[in-house]
Protein backbone atom coordinates (compact mmCIF):
# COMPACT_ATOMS: atom_id res chain seq x y z
CA UNK A 1 0.00 0.00 0.00
CA UNK A 2 1.53 3.49 -1.11
CA UNK A 3 1.72 6.29 1.12
CA UNK A 4 0.01 9.55 0.34
CA UNK A 5 3.59 11.14 0.18
CA UNK A 6 5.14 8.37 -2.43
CA UNK A 7 4.21 8.89 -6.25
CA UNK A 8 3.46 5.75 -8.11
CA UNK A 9 6.04 4.38 -10.14
CA UNK A 10 4.76 2.52 -13.83
CA UNK A 11 5.14 -1.02 -12.62
CA UNK A 12 2.14 -0.09 -9.47
CA UNK A 13 0.45 1.57 -12.18
CA UNK A 14 0.42 -1.03 -14.47
CA UNK A 15 -0.36 -3.41 -11.54
CA UNK A 16 -3.32 -1.73 -10.47
CA UNK A 17 -5.06 -1.50 -13.60
CA UNK A 18 -3.99 -5.50 -14.26
CA UNK A 19 -5.02 -6.36 -10.81
CA UNK A 20 -7.08 -3.69 -9.16
CA UNK A 21 -10.57 -5.33 -9.44
CA UNK A 22 -11.39 -8.77 -9.23
CA UNK A 23 -12.92 -10.72 -11.92
CA UNK A 24 -16.64 -10.63 -13.10
CA UNK A 25 -18.77 -13.20 -11.40
CA UNK A 26 -19.77 -15.95 -13.25
CA UNK A 27 -23.40 -17.42 -13.13
CA UNK A 28 -23.72 -21.19 -11.74
CA UNK A 29 -25.21 -21.70 -15.08
CA UNK A 30 -22.85 -21.08 -16.99
CA UNK A 31 -20.24 -22.93 -15.39
CA UNK A 32 -22.19 -26.11 -16.67
CA UNK A 33 -22.56 -28.12 -19.80
CA UNK A 34 -24.87 -30.42 -20.16
CA UNK A 35 -24.95 -33.31 -23.35
CA UNK A 36 -25.56 -36.47 -23.76
CA UNK A 37 -22.95 -39.20 -22.93
CA UNK A 38 -23.30 -41.30 -25.80
CA UNK A 39 -25.64 -40.88 -28.84
CA UNK A 40 -28.50 -42.61 -29.32
CA UNK A 41 -28.73 -45.80 -31.62
CA UNK A 42 -31.32 -46.09 -33.27
CA UNK A 43 -31.44 -49.64 -34.07
CA UNK A 44 -30.80 -50.73 -30.61
CA UNK A 45 -34.34 -51.46 -29.52
CA UNK A 46 -35.88 -52.62 -32.60
CA UNK A 47 -37.74 -56.02 -32.26
CA UNK A 48 -36.39 -59.10 -34.62
CA UNK A 49 -38.86 -61.61 -34.62
CA UNK A 50 -36.04 -64.31 -35.98
CA UNK A 51 -33.79 -63.35 -33.79
CA UNK A 52 -34.07 -66.25 -31.55
CA UNK A 53 -33.17 -68.22 -34.55
CA UNK A 54 -29.38 -66.81 -35.30
CA UNK A 55 -28.93 -66.95 -31.19
CA UNK A 56 -29.85 -70.60 -30.80
CA UNK A 57 -29.02 -72.44 -33.98
CA UNK A 58 -25.47 -71.32 -34.84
Amino acid sequence: MAHPDQVPDGAEATRRARFGALPERVRLEDTVEERPATAPDPAKDTYNADEWLTRTCL
